[in-house]
């Protein structure tokens, strides 16, 4: 009887009258002492008012069910597919809507909805990875925005691999210390790559020097990044670094001579195929014929593996002397390069020369600084 004096009324009333209604409906089924037929009059009506042609009524309804884990569960699923205004109050405060839900919902719901989802609070991980796989870049920065979202490093990565050349995401994406290794030194690339895009740069700079300078930084980027990485962090990162092809000759011996020994091992261990304690040993204790075989095992060339030979007997010293620095600059002193022809080797030392004259020159900069604080 309830529900049919309530239908013949919301025949003939006002939009208005009607939204009302429909809230104290709404409140009146949340906070009252109704009894078991009552309650289910009240719900039967709510389900009629989903129908109802005003959106200030549908809205209203909302308004008083969101709040709430004991608003009927049909209810709030056909809100938060009812337009934007409305949906925007389920969708983002609704604790009745189910992580199942709300993927479901963002798969198959506009680019709008897929906000508000992601601007819920208390985000699970499920649903924003669901963001991270199918949102548009709007959506992600959102989610990337919503502080009390829980995004794994999985999703994280998702991301930067979905939308590293996008500025703001990138930007987002390097604030987080959980950004997995591999995937901040992708965003870096792309840094890269829109420096060498940079018109100033095109006009100002020769192809070959651009392409030379992205490399150095590249690399200098990678050994920056491999030296605070975390020891379960650097399988993922060398494989990255390897399927790239920027696991050269080069980066092993930069990370060797600053220190970066961890990484160094890690490298070894992915292109020799040896197990991590075995090459750690070998690094370590190994006599030279052992440890050149062992660089020999990783596709390096005798002429080159002897450079790495030398490199890692100078850490020993360096490291045994509590003096792990000026690596650089001992190797250079041990291999003559007057006279040498262009090579492999040359190309290397030369690399090896330009980490020294820079470690050089930050070094004075270091005492400059001192200086200056102690004047």
């Amino acid at each position: 009887m309830i529900v049919q004096a309530f239908l013949r009324w919301a025949e003939t009333a006002r939009a208005s009258d009607r939204a009302k209604a429909a809230n104290a409906l709404g409140r009146a089924y949340l906070r009252s002492s109704m009894g078991g037929e009552q309650h289910q009059a009240a719900a039967l009506a709510m389900t009629y008012l989903l129908d109802d042609p005003s959106p200030r009524v549908r809205l209203a309804l909302a308004e008083a069910l969101a709040g709430s884990p004991r608003a009927p569960r049909a209810i709030i699923v056909s809100l938060a597919e009812d337009q934007p205004e409305i949906a925007c109050t389920v969708i983002t405060h609704s604790p009745v809507l189910t992580e199942s839900d709300l993927v479901d919902l963002a798969g198959r719901s506009d680019s709008l909805t897929r906000g508000l989802i992601a601007a819920r609070p208390g985000l699970s991980r499920g649903i924003a990875a669901a963001i991270a796989e199918i949102g548009d870049e709007g959506e992600v920065i959102i989610l990337l925005e919503n502080e009390t979202a829980s995004i794994t490093r999985i999703s994280l990565r998702r991301i930067a691999e979905r939308f590293g050349h996008h500025s703001d995401i990138r930007n987002l994406l390097l604030e987080r210390e959980t950004l997995p290794a591999d995937a901040r030194h992708m965003l870096v690339n792309h840094i890269t790559a829109a420096l060498a895009n940079f018109g100033l740069v095109r006009t100002t700079m020769a192809p070959a020097r651009i392409d030379h300078v992205i490399r150095e930084a590249g690399e200098a980027a990678a050994v920056a990044i491999a030296g605070t990485v975390r020891l379960e962090e650097i399988p993922g990162l060398v494989d990255h670094l390897r399927t790239a092809g920027q696991l050269t000759p080069a980066l092993l011996i930069h990370a060797l001579c600053t220190g970066k020994v961890d990484f160094f091992a890690g490298a070894i261990v992915s292109l020799s195929g040896l197990d991590d304690r075995r090459v750690r040993a070998i690094l370590v204790t190994g006599r030279m014929h052992a440890v050149r075989a062992l660089f020999e095992a990783c596709g390096l060339g005798r002429d080159i593996a002897v450079v790495f030979v030398e490199a890692v007997f100078l850490w020993r010293k360096a490291s045994a002397s509590g003096t792990p620095d000026g690596i650089s600059g001992l190797l250079l002193k041990t291999f003559n390069r007057s006279g040498m022809p262009l090579s492999p080797v040359s190309a290397l030392l030369d690399m090896i020369e330009k980490l020294h004259l820079s470690e050089i020159r930050l070094g004075a900069r270091s005492f400059a600084n001192e200086v200056s604080l102690a004047a």
